[in-house]
């Protein structure tokens, strides 16, 4: 039976048509891609959107091909903001959620004294820019602690928000090391109390959960498109919300698309959050990016958010029963990050076992996630991360393969 067909019954009635989502996801004929936390598979309509750009381009001209698709420019920017339940003049294109998150952090004047408080899981790039901030500007960064059951303790950093009343406060939905669902807009709630500044990493729950900026009540919000949204590589984006627009922040190398040079000592920036943006664009990629979400919408949020973490959970319960497999996921509520340690393997030797028997995966090392790992005692793990479009006689086989590579 072909992967794409490969569909069981009980999905076929399923509230997703799996067949036909299957069948839009050439990557599906080839392999059994459990590295969506990494990077998705395009879907066919963002890759004939994409393939029809770049013939475009070549035929009349790169400026010309842009001006004759601005409708599907501007519609990354609908888009977005219809996902994540913003205005289109929130929304920042960027060209990484790396990116996205250091431009951000570039508009906060921060001071000799400033506290970042964060948590103990937040993505490695966020860290270390944090310990680069702290190293330039003298800043303090403080991590608030985590519950018994996993996850920040959000009363335990509430009350670190009231002790230092920090500059900016900042946390990552889902950490790219485990399966962990951080509760951000709990973290919102406070935030708001407070009047604190709030900057929230979701690069691992947009495409994956329903994502709400109001219900969050975050400030700043970055996100890729290569993951659970199954856009292109090289694409992100941040949302800037009318708070910040208002006050003034700006990033420290504002360019002639985020302002205007009105005269030879002055510019005016952007009242948008264009003024995050940088004048060239990849827009091959961006129509990608705006076709990506656009079929994430249509397939539906909702329905994606009830499959792909219990495609998720039947994996880790696949894999808790194996011996010498220790399953590494802790916390209230779990995603479609699924992580375990295996006994007896070496990093590369064991995801290449696994590459061999064309299934996707990914490592992790305890550089990525200096805290967790700690806690854990663990030095690498393997990520596998499932979407809608996986199958569950996929996850299935997937855990007898572990199993059988743990023997």
């Amino acid at each position: 039976m072909r992967a794409k067909d490969s569909a069981s019954t009980a999905e076929r009635k399923s509230l997703l048509d799996i067949v036909a989502l299957r069948a839009d996801t050439p990557g599906c004929e080839h392999v059994v891609h459990l590295n969506n936390a990494g990077c998705g598979l395009l879907a066919t309509p963002v890759l004939t959107t994409m393939l029809d750009h770049l013939h475009l381009e070549a035929r009349i001209g790169g400026y010309e091909a842009s001006a004759a698709r601005a409708d599907g420019v501007s519609a990354f920017y609908t888009e977005i903001a219809a996902l994540i339940g913003a205005e289109p003049r929130n929304i920042a294109f960027s060209g990484s959620a790396t990116h996205a998150y250091a431009t951000a952090l570039s508009a906060i004047p921060f001071a000799a004294g400033d506290v970042i408080l964060t948590t103990r899981n937040d993505f490695v790039s966020n860290q270390i820019a944090f310990l680069s901030l702290r190293k330039r500007f003298g800043v303090r960064v403080v991590h608030a602690p985590d519950a018994p059951e996993g996850g920040v303790d959000v009363p335990a950093m509430a009350a670190l928000m009231r002790e230092h009343r920090p500059r900016l406060v900042a946390a990552t939905h889902i950490p790219t090391n485990s399966g962990l669902v951080q509760p951000v807009a709990e973290i919102g709630r406070h935030c708001r109390e407070l009047d604190l500044l709030y900057l929230v990493d979701a690069c691992q729950s947009v495409g994956q959960y329903p994502v709400d900026v109001t219900e969050i009540g975050c400030d700043l919000l970055t996100s890729t498109c290569r993951k659970f949204l199954r856009g292109p590589r090289g694409s992100g984006f941040l949302y800037v919300s009318d708070r910040v627009l208002t006050a003034g922040y700006e990033p420290l190398f504002i360019d002639m698309h985020g302002a205007r040079w009105t005269a030879p000592g002055e510019y005016r920036r952007s009242d948008t959050a264009a003024r995050f943006e940088e004048w060239e664009f990849p827009y091959t990629t961006v129509l990608g990016c705006a076709a990506a979400v656009s079929y994430t919408r249509k397939v539906g949020i909702d329905a994606i958010a009830q499959r792909t973490p219990a495609l998720a959970a039947r994996l880790r319960h696949g894999l808790e029963v194996i011996d010498g497999v220790r399953v590494l996921d802790r916390g209230p509520r779990l995603g479609a990050l699924v992580t375990f340690a295996i006994r007896g393997w070496e990093p590369a030797p064991f995801k290449a076992a696994l590459d061999a028997r064309a299934v996707n995966s990914a490592l992790s090392f305890r550089e990525f996630a200096q805290y967790d790992f700690g806690d854990k005692d663990v030095d690498w793990c393997l990520r596998l991360s499932p979407h809608y479009y996986n199958t569950t006689e996929e996850i299935d086989r997937v855990a007898a393969m572990v199993a059988e590579l743990a023997r």
